[in-house]
């Protein structure tokens, strides 16, 4: 019996010293440690994945699938400017990504590694830029197939105007942030849009006013927003134009994260 005991004894110092040697290495504790495989494993869940899609119109688009580790009915479509490509959103769609969005960042095409791409849209037409809304329909039908039910498009220069135009079209389109619309991108009018955006749905505009032309535009669609539809309008002194605004006014990030969550009170 007292054999036994001391052999018990043994194994239980033997154990105690295997994790005091794991210690020493790592610094962690045993709770420790697996909280940081839970957490390596949760971080491999949230991994990035390239897509290519293929629009209406027969156009090949890339993007950036932000995947969530549990399904989620609300996801994301972001929208660059010209020219620009799907990682000006990195950031801001990582960040939302861990609050539970899924998302889809695309080159629209002509640039990037969409079709026509990455210097196609320079020999675009004003009819060219405006078939681009079948981009952003490919992306919602991407979404789709992934279990989400309602959209938000985040989306920069003639990208917001695209984003405008999606939510006026798509029941399933319930916000958008228009970061530097115009009122005319390349024949991409936002007040036509603007007033068929339907009661319930949410509109957030951005612009600085050293970008005088979406500083105007912005001023002006605020005041043009449908009875029913809920508006918010952020202005900067400064910063300059589309997603040069993250990197001059870095709180803006924040500040979409802060309106997007919002959205679901």
């Amino acid at each position: 019996m007292k054999r036994k005991s001391l052999i018990i004894g043994l194994i239980i110092l033997a154990v105690a010293f295997a994790l005091y040697r794991s210690r020493l290495k790592t610094g962690l504790s045993r709770e420790e440690i697996s909280q940081k495989n839970k957490t390596a494993e949760f971080s491999q869940t949230m991994a990035i994945e390239r897509v290519e899609l293929k629009t209406d119109d027969g156009v090949k688009i890339v993007g950036d699938f932000y995947r969530t580790p549990q399904s989620a009915t609300t996801g994301i479509i972001y929208l660059h400017m010209m020219p620009s490509a799907r990682q000006s959103y990195v950031k801001l769609a990582e960040n939302l990504q861990q609050a539970g969005y899924p998302g889809i960042a695309i080159d629209l095409r002509g640039h990037g590694e969409s079709e026509g791409g990455p210097n196609g849209y320079k020999s675009f037409k004003d009819e060219e830029h405006q078939k681009s809304v079948a981009d952003v329909r490919g992306a919602g039908e991407f979404l789709a197939s992934k279990g989400v039910k309602t959209l938000y498009i985040i989306g920069a220069s003639i990208g917001a105007n695209l984003a405008l135009e999606y939510l006026a079209e798509a029941p399933e389109a319930k916000a958008a942030t228009l970061i530097s619309p115009g009122l005319d991108y390349r024949g991409v009018k936002t007040e036509p849009f603007l007033k068929t955006v339907s009661s319930g749905k949410a509109v957030y505009l951005v612009a600085a006013d050293d970008d005088a032309y979406s500083a105007g535009t912005v001023r002006k669609l605020f005041d043009e927003i449908p009875r029913g539809v809920s508006r918010n309008m952020t202005s900067y002194r400064e910063g300059g134009h589309g997603t040069a605004l993250f990197q001059s006014q870095p709180e803006l990030v924040g500040e979409i994260e802060r309106w997007v969550q919002s959205l679901k009170k």
